[in-house]
């Protein structure tokens, strides 16, 4: 029995999530179960947890499936369509169609070279954030999150002319600079805090994260009644794969350089074939020859972004206050899952706690990360505030 008048809501919600991640879901039972907790807490007056097993479907179909429960189907940000450029100067569009066509398969190349490379011998250097081996997919989890403005994201997004999606790999990057500079100081003063400011980070660390990709042929969330149509393309079940996306870890003096940084990365991972060829490959070697090219490359961390609804939904009458999509069974210490709802945007961090301790310090460092990336913005002029 819950008692309503308990001294932290929040803090036994949080616990009874962890403790779900101790335990393992029946293989004799539907692999799906619904926790309701009738327990007011800071964000809600009542929480329910879902835990399904991933067998099931990935992120998108879940999303759409929870949706498709709501008194009414809400909007989502409409996906953009990728056109073709027409070409510059004195090359025809022929030369610029090639050289598109070339550029993919090399860079496929180098990707998936890179992919086998991180699988079996380069490794990432061993942070505080680094589980030390893959054994870590079989620990407890602790779960816990931090909720932005999206309008301060798209702020960023429109000054700088990038993404969303760019915007919040570099407030990752930069959190995550943060996180282990303070980490590595307090290493080299014996626990003691020291000032953020000062670098305290080694030369040339080496942080990968495994960035899932939503495979479909029409991306987006659709309304589980198209989903499940034959021959749909917003298929469902799991159809995603996953790129190496590599985070360069250091102290900027100019916050702009981290949106920099992810813009040329997510742009160079936009033009290769590694997330198909991962999804591919998995498929093949898990069902005829398992080996290790059939698992994920040892990488830090794994990340996911995925777009929620634009309006507020209800389900049976009761309004939905926030959506904190996460997992545990994963063989990386530390994995974020971000999604937005309405004018707000969560990052949802899974940590394994006997690596990362401290997960509300790394949750406050993203949020000092957006707010430094968004004042520079401001600040420089580049919009007017």
């Amino acid at each position: 029995m819950v008692d309503p008048y308990m001294a932290s809501p929040d803090k036994f919600v949080e616990d009874y999530v962890a403790n779900l991640s101790k335990t393992r879901m029946s293989m004799s039972l539907p692999m799906w179960d619904f926790h309701i907790l009738n327990l007011k807490t800071s964000d809600a007056e009542s929480t329910v947890v879902v835990r399904v097993h991933h067998s099931l479907a990935d992120g998108t179909s879940l999303m759409a499936l929870l949706l498709s429960c709501s008194d009414a189907l809400p909007s989502f940000p409409a996906m953009k369509k990728k056109t073709i450029s027409r070409g510059a100067g004195w090359f025809p569009i022929w030369f610029w169609k090639s050289w598109s066509v070339l550029l993919l398969m090399w860079n496929t190349l180098v990707d998936i070279w890179m992919c086998v490379a991180t699988t079996y011998f380069l490794k990432d250097t061993q942070t505080p954030l680094k589980a030390p081996s893959n054994d870590v997919a079989f620990t407890p989890r602790r779960i816990v999150r931090r909720t932005f403005s999206l309008d301060d994201v798209k702020l960023v997004k429109n000054a700088t002319h990038t993404t969303v999606n760019d915007v919040v790999l570099a407030m990752t990057q930069a959190g995550l600079s943060r996180y282990l500079n303070r980490k590595y100081g307090q290493a080299k003063s014996d626990g003691e805090a020291r000032e953020s400011c000062e670098n305290n980070l080694p030369n040339n660390i080496r942080l990968t994260a495994t960035l899932f990709i939503n495979l479909r042929t029409s991306p987006g969330i659709y309304a589980l009644e198209e989903m499940v149509k034959k021959n749909s393309k917003a298929e469902w079940g799991n159809k995603i794969g996953y790129v190496l996306y590599p985070f360069k870890i250091e102290l900027k003096d100019n916050p702009l350089d981290y949106i920099r940084d992810a813009k040329a990365k997510i742009d160079r991972k936009k033009a290769t074939l590694e997330a198909k060829f991962r999804l591919f490959l998995a498929k093949v070697f898990v069902r005829f020859y398992p080996t290790k090219l059939a698992k994920f490359p040892s990488t830090t961390m794994w990340f996911s972004n995925v777009a929620g609804p634009q309006e507020p939904i209800s389900i049976f009458g009761n309004q939905v206050a926030f959506i904190a999509p996460s997992l545990y069974g994963q063989p990386v210490a530390l994995t974020i899952h971000v999604v937005s709802y309405v004018n707000k945007m969560s990052m949802v961090l899974s940590v394994d706690e006997d690596i990362i301790a401290d997960p509300y310090q790394l949750c406050d460092d993203l949020e000092e990360a957006l707010k430094l990336i968004k004042n520079c913005v401001i600040g420089q002029g580049v919009i007017d505030n």
